[in-house]
Parts: C-alpha cells; structure tokens; sequence
C-alpha cells in the first residue's frame, strides 16, 4: 500500500439502487432511479429525498449526467440534508458539498466540470444514506486527489504528578501541513492538551484556570469517564471557572475504596449550551489511569503505546477555524418550556467538519517498527461516527474499552466509534516492513450497525524494520469487576427523543428538554439499579452516564457483543434500539448528568439530572 488512499467511489455503492424506491420524473427525461431513459447520457439529473430519508435513504441514490449537466436535489423530506462528496480536493476538503434545507431544492455545485465516471457521494449530517452521481461524455475535467499524509504525528505532552496546573488560553497551533497556524482555545497552549498520565489510587488534583479571551465566558472541565464528587464532575451550570479566575478538581481515582481500574478517559469543557462550541475551538485532552504492572501481562509500552484522539474540523482559507454555531438555532423559551427555532435547530444541527484530525493534525503520518502497537483509539468528535479498519486488511485486537480491560481479547477487521467512545487496540505490523499502511474510517454495509459512519483516511503508518518486542498478544485478561447479582426489574428507562411544540423543537428525555434545576431520578447510594435506553427518533444517539462505571446486561434483549462485555460509560443508540445496564451507585451523593455525547443534541435538550442520595 502506498502512502496514499483512493478517494473513488467503494463497491458497497454499486448496485445501491436496488434497494431504492422507484421514481418516475417525464419532463427531466429519466427513468427510475434517475438513470437514462435512451442510450445518450441525459443532461442533467435529479436527486430526490423522500419523507424519512433518515432511515430509508436517497429515493434516488444512482443518477447519471452528461457532459455540462446539472443535479438538482428535491429534498421532500422533514429533515435537512447535504449532498456531499467522497472524492477531496488538493486541500481536502470535498469537491462538491451542498446543504439542502427541509422542504427545499438546490443545484450541486460543480459537477458539469467533473470528469467523466462515478463520484460517490453522502449526506454528512445522515452518513448512512449514500449513492452515486455518474457523469458521462466528459473528456478530461476535474479528477479526485489522492489524500497526502505530509506531517508527522504529534504525541501530547505527558503530566505524571500529582498536581496538574491547566491554563485555557488562545494559542496558534500547527493543525494544517502549510500555511498559518490555526487560533485555537487551548489548555496549555496545545490541542489536545497534556495528556495525564496517573496509576489507579493516587490522587490527582487538576486547577485549570480560565485566561481565554473576553467573551468566552465560563468553562467547565468535565473528566469524561472518572468516578468522583459532583463539585469535581464539570457541572454543566456552577461550579464553574470563570474568566481570570481557577479550579482546582479533585480526582481520587479510588471507586468503593479499590484503585480505579486502568482507564482511557479524557477530559473537556462542558459548560450548558456551549458544549459544542468550546469542544470545537479545541478545549480537549487525554487522561491515561494505569494499573500496576501484573504478571504474564505484557501489552506493549512506551512509543509503542499510543493514545490517538480524533476529530473533525472546518477552516477557512486561511487556515482559521469555521464558526459553524453563528447562525443559530435562536433559544426561545415558554413557560419554562425551552426549545430552539430558526436555521440548525433540531433535527438540523449537527456540526461536522470537513477535515479529520488525529492528535490536533490532519492526515499525520507515523513511523512504526515492525512490532506490536497499543492503539488507544478515542472519538472526540462532535457529531459524526468513525469505523476504523486497517488499508491492509490486518484485523485490530481490542482488549478493552475507555473504562477498563474486556475479559477477554476481541479479533476485529474493524472497531465502530461513535462520539466519546473509546477502545484500546492491539496493532501487530509484522511482515509490513516498507509499505505505508492507511488507518481509515469506511462504512459498514448499508442497513449494518456502522452504516453512518464516515468514509475518510485517518493516518498513515509507515512501516519499518523488525526490531526487538517482549510484548505478547494476550487472551484472557484481568478485567475489573462487574456489579452482580443484577436487579430484573428496571428501575429507570430514560427514553431519547425529538420533541416539537409551539415555539419550535428540541431534543428530549422522556420528553422534556433539560432543565439544570429539575431533577428526574434519585437512585439510592450503596444500592444496584437497573437502566434502560429507549432511542424513539429517527437518528442514532451516543448516551453517556455521569458518576458510575456500568455494566452492559442486554441489546435489544440479547447479550452484548464481546467489546461490550467490559465496563462502559458511553453506548450507541440506533433508532428504536433498547439497552439495557447496570451500576451500584458508590462514595458520592448529589447531582450528575446522562445526555446524549453528540454535543449539539446535548445543548439542545438532550441531557437529564438524577441526583444520588442516602
């Protein structure tokens, strides 16, 4: 494999209008499916998207142009959508990209200068739905690009002490390979952050301080995963830092009076309706608890264990963030009711970037020996889901999750993340001296849990000689302990959804939008509840708990897969999707939160409050 990966239209797109709808359009002269009616390439073509699109996918996913031809996209449906391209342009943006409001049409952009044969396309606020725009009779036009891997990954600096001191301040960082460095809001001036690194048991105190620039407002520093008191959770309304001022956070790392068991957590800001935007403008880190060394485990260290964090970003020409939150939606409130109204409110918000980075850089490359790798792989995107597989076909050994080692190793040929999650992976390059392997994001087979995950490169690992390696390649391993015996009757179903009223619509649980004073449940410290999730919208949710570590017991009443038969603290969703957990609520009485981790449904009303009491 060479050091770059193909942005042409994938198999898993040939023959995708055999599961479409037929539409008949006379007066554009196609017949179903918007290909041609004769033997002569039509001029322009029409894209339509039905009442649900959501779910069922392009009413016409296969249509074919002529030379100078336009498609036009007839959105009949009640959500927003994007037609948007697979294949990239030279700085890696896609070559066509256009939002098609609710109830609406639009013009694709560029494609009578397209060169001839397939260009693979998909909605990025729905990325489940995918087709293909064939254009004939063009000789010569625009090409895709091949993705460039041109810098070297960056691997954060590491914090080991006991006390870590985290200034959030504007920084300009190296994101982009050419050009100007991007402004960013930063803790220590980097994106991420440091990365903290602290054995299970050992205290760690966090001040972050707040030196961002007026009109920034308060922050609140979430550890995304931890067991700890509510006043150190990064409540999402007090408790916060505000400007010129500091926190300190206490992190015991102890759960029930036991070392915290080896974790991938990290941390970032989560202040109430502004989760989105500080998370965006780059207020994120890492944080690594480590178990003590044990016998006969021996996973691979050092450089070779690497924490991989990505994201997705927009930025302008001149390499400068996009503001994709200045346009609204617009908060309006009755009656202490809230909802959104205006462009982006919900279902039609959601932020996606058109770039993926890995640790702060887009398409980083990383010299590798040909030995075992420990990938801790962790999704801090706002929105969008990642299906990560290897150009090569090797598979990845999953042995744990952000919260802990599984019981026992998992093969996978590919490891599906949604927004927080997180899983620790074992990577054996041996036998790949010289060739450049791509880590990249495909999407699952249509209908297939995956299916909306993102098509993109990630990063490339450049492969060289063997080199000495004690690791090994474990089976069962020493997980920590799952809550049993496990209640049968469910004390809690928290049901996510989309509401709409008067005033305009939001995202809900059990049908309310969140209310920082309001509190939804009150689950008995020292006791062992039962959780349910019931996903009741059209768009799959990402749902994180507060406070514990859970045990996942039932799928769709059927036992987890293997990855998810560890510790968890985020699941995902899909629409009319049930699962089923478990937790013994330990150490802290008071207010903590579950939402959804798709950050703009979280600061639009997707998130509840239950309050741990005596």
């Amino acid at each position: 494999m060479t050091g770059t990966l193909r942005s042409r239209p994938t198999a898993w797109l040939v023959g995708i209008v055999a599961c479409a709808m037929a539409l008949v359009i006379p007066d554009l002269g196609t017949a179903p499916g918007g290909r041609a009616a004769s033997a002569e390439p039509v001029r322009n073509a029409t894209i339509v998207i039905e009442e649900g699109g959501a779910r069922t996918g392009f009413a016409t996913p296969e249509v074919t142009v002529g030379a100078g031809g336009a498609v036009t996209v007839v959105n009949l449906d009640s959500m927003d959508h994007t037609i948007t391209s697979v294949a990239r342009a030279a700085d890696g943006t896609p070559v066509f990209d256009v939002r098609v409001p609710a109830g609406t049409s639009a013009t694709v952009p560029g494609v009578g200068t397209l060169a001839a044969g397939p260009w693979a396309f998909f909605c990025k606020l729905h990325p489940g739905m995918r087709g293909v725009i064939t254009v004939e009779g063009v000789a010569g036009g625009v090409e895709p690009v091949d993705t460039r891997f041109e810098q070297p990954l960056v691997v954060p600096a590491t914090r080991r002490g006991a006390d870590v001191r985290l200034v959030m301040r504007r920084a300009r960082v190296r994101v982009l390979p050419r050009g100007r460095r991007t402004a960013m809001w930063t803790y220590d001036g980097t994106y991420p952050g440091p990365t903290i690194k602290r054995r299970g048991g050992r205290r760690t105190e966090v001040t972050v301080v707040n030196r961002l620039p007026r009109g920034a407002g308060a922050m609140s520093t979430h550890l995304h995963g931890d067991h700890h008191a509510p006043a150190d959770d990064g409540q999402p309304t007090t408790h916060l830092v505000r400007r010129g001022g500091e926190r300190t956070y206490d992190y015991p790392l102890v759960v029930d009076g036991r070392p915290e068991p080896g974790s991938f957590f990290w941390y970032h800001d989560h202040r109430m309706d502004r989760t989105a935007r500080n998370n965006w403008r780059g207020l994120q880190g890492m944080f690594i608890v480590t178990d003590p060394p044990r016998r006969g485990l021996r996973l691979p260290t050092g450089r070779r264990d690497l924490p991989l964090m990505v994201s997705e970003r927009s930025f302008s020409a001149a390499n400068q963030l996009t503001d994709p939150f200045a346009h609204g939606p617009e908060m309006v409130g009755h009656h202490g009711e809230m909802a959104w109204s205006g462009p982006h409110a919900p279902p039609d918000d959601a932020t996606v970037g058109d770039k993926v980075l890995v640790n702060g850089r887009f398409a980083p490359y990383l010299d590798v020996s040909a030995t075992r790798y420990r990938l801790r792989l962790l999704n801090s995107s706002p929105f969008s889901s990642y299906n990560f597989t290897l150009s090569d076909g090797r598979p990845f050994l999953q042995i744990g999750t952000g919260s802990g080692l599984l019981p026992k190793a998992v093969v996978r040929s590919s490891v599906l993340l949604g927004p927080a999650q997180r899983a620790d992976v074992i990577v054996d390059f041996s036998g790949a001296t010289g060739q450049r392997l791509v880590l990249a994001s495909v999407p699952a087979a249509a209908g297939a849990t995956g299916d909306d995950a993102r098509e993109t490169p990630v990063m490339e690992f450049r492969v060289g000689a063997p080199a000495r390696d004690a690791s090994r390649l474990p089976s069962r391993l020493p997980s920590p302990e799952l809550v049993s015996p496990v209640p049968a009757k469910v004390s809690q179903t928290w049901t996510f959804g989309l509401e709409e009223s008067a005033h305009g619509s939001y995202w809900s649980i059990n049908g309310r939008a969140f209310d920082p004073g309001r509190v939804d449940h009150r689950p008995r410290l020292g006791t062992v509840e039962r959780w349910r999730f019931r996903n009741t919208s059209d768009v799959t949710h990402y749902v994180h708990i507060h406070a514990e570590q859970w045990r996942t017991l039932l799928r769709d009443g059927k036992r987890p897969p293997p990855w998810e038969r560890g510790l968890e603290d985020t699941w995902r969703l899909e629409p009319g999707e049930e699962v089923e957990v478990a937790a013994r609520f330990t150490d802290y009485t008071g207010p903590f939160m579950i939402h959804c981790h798709m950050l703009d449904h979280e600061d639009h009303g997707m998130m509840a409050r239950f309050d741990v009491v005596r």
